[in-house]
């Protein structure tokens, strides 16, 4: 009887120091909580217009600068990763939700932006650039006096121009937000808008690659920015894991040789 009561009383007390235990530990759980998970296969989102940063070839398949390069980081990481195209006007959004882990498609860094997410070390340079067709008239931000500009709505060239409070009081209406980068070219080229403002990398390219567009570049611009991968305030490990990563795909060469892929020399 007494060993049956001396082992219930050993039983007891082990109990009560795992219990102990259990609320000194909280952090440690929590560290291990925020590592990589090699189980589970992270999510990027994308708006899959966006060449040539992602986008859909001729096949249908996902593939552009940002893809390739999201792709060669996972390896290094050791995790698997798919890509969900998402509306651009709700990438912050669906973030927050769970839906994704990452924003990683031409994301460019801007004080608002820093409120909502985690940004990776920047990866690229990019320029807002002010577009006209080729014969307008408009050749400074001055010359859009009582005219129509549009582009990408929740972009970070909507961002820039809206800094510019004098630039769009002088504006003949609303700025003219859409969906897509393309749909804000296809309205300046219909004739609806005067100009529009747009990513440097995806203005040349698809200037490039529509060489029966006849757009001209003005000189001024609404700035420089970076670009860099969004992910959520609490995944840190993440964060760093993939900032390791990138720094490894520009020591080793793999980030120029992408580059190379999608970019002109």
């Amino acid at each position: 009887m007494k060993s049956i009561k001396y082992l219930f009383a050993v039983l007891l007390l082990g109990v009560c120091l795992t219990a102990c235990g259990g609320g000194q530990d909280p952090n440690q759980a929590g560290e291990a909580s925020e590592g990589l998970d090699k189980n589970k296969t992270y999510i990027i989102g994308l708006d899959d217009t966006f060449v040539p940063m992602g986008y859909r070839d001729e096949k249908g398949d996902l593939v552009g600068f940002d893809v390739d390069l999201a792709r060669e980081a996972a390896k290094i990481m050791g995790i698997q990763v798919d890509f969900m195209p998402v509306d651009w006007n709700y990438k912050e959004a669906e973030l927050e939700a769970k839906n994704i882990d990452f924003i990683w498609n031409g994301y460019s860094i801007t004080p608002e932006r820093e409120k909502a997410v985690l940004f990776s070390k920047p990866y690229m340079d990019n320029t807002q650039l002010i577009i006209v067709p080729e014969d307008s008239p408009i050749e400074t931000k001055a010359d859009f006096k009582g005219k129509k500009v549009t582009l990408q709505a929740d972009s970070s060239a909507l961002e820039a121009v809206k800094k510019d409070q004098a630039f769009v009081d002088s504006l003949g209406g609303p700025l003219v937000e859409y969906p897509t980068n393309i749909e804000a070219f296809k309205d300046v080229e219909s004739g609806r808008s005067d100009g529009l403002v747009v990513d440097e990398v995806l203005a040349r390219d698809y200037l490039k690659k529509n060489p029966q567009v006849k757009m001209k570049i003005l000189k001024e611009n609404f700035g420089q920015e970076e670009f860099a991968v969004g992910m959520r305030k609490e995944d840190k490990a993440l964060a760093e894991e993939l900032n390791k990563a990138l720094d490894q795909l520009k020591e080793n060469g793999k980030f120029e040789e992408i580059r190379g892929r999608y970019f002109s020399k």
